[in-house]
């Protein structure tokens, strides 16, 4: 594996523990101001970016490179009202949609066809995450602003169980 590759890939795993670290931030929010729901679908988000951290750490084990641990930065996001943290959810998800295309664009651009294909399932994973920020944006938008709506729209949220990633290294 070139070293770009591998310096890249090694990042994500803290990029990925960050990413939980911030839905823990919007789940401890969300809880606090009473919407359970909300906090509920953050902290299965927190699981998921966990197990993504993860498997870019056995990927790299299973490459036979040489993982390093960074120190992981305390969000320091403060927010006036819900619809703050839900953008703050989607700018994120772009963010670290750029920061897999970066990854994949290095891999190509050396032929690192294994890294590639590992990287298709997270590039389709992106594109859900967007979309499911995306989505939470526009039912804020509709409901959010009517009680009696913001509380289904909490017991929606309150349903979301976590399910593991499904790929295989």
């Amino acid at each position: 594996m070139k070293e770009t590759v591998h310096q890249l890939l090694n990042s994500q795993i803290n990029k990925e523990f960050y990413s939980a670290y911030l839905y823990l931030e919007f789940s401890n929010y969300f809880k606090a101001k009473g919407l359970d729901g909300f906090a509920n679908w953050y902290m299965i988000q927190a699981q998921e970016e966990r197990d993504h951290a993860m498997l870019f750490y056995q990927y790299l084990q299973n490459e036979n490179q040489i993982v390093t641990l960074e120190a992981i930065e305390k969000p320091d996001k403060s927010f006036s009202c819900h619809m703050d943290v839900l953008k703050a959810g989607l700018a994120h998800e772009e963010y670290v949609t750029s920061l897999i295309n970066d990854i994949y664009a290095a891999a190509y651009e050396v032929k690192d066809f294994r890294t590639m294909q590992f990287l298709d399932w997270f590039v389709k994973e992106q594109g859900e995450e967007e979309t499911n920020a995306n989505d939470l944006i526009t039912k804020m938008e509709l409901f959010g602003s009517d009680p009696k709506s913001l509380y289904m729209l909490n017991q929606e949220l309150a349903a979301r169980v976590y399910s593991a990633p499904s790929l295989v290294l």
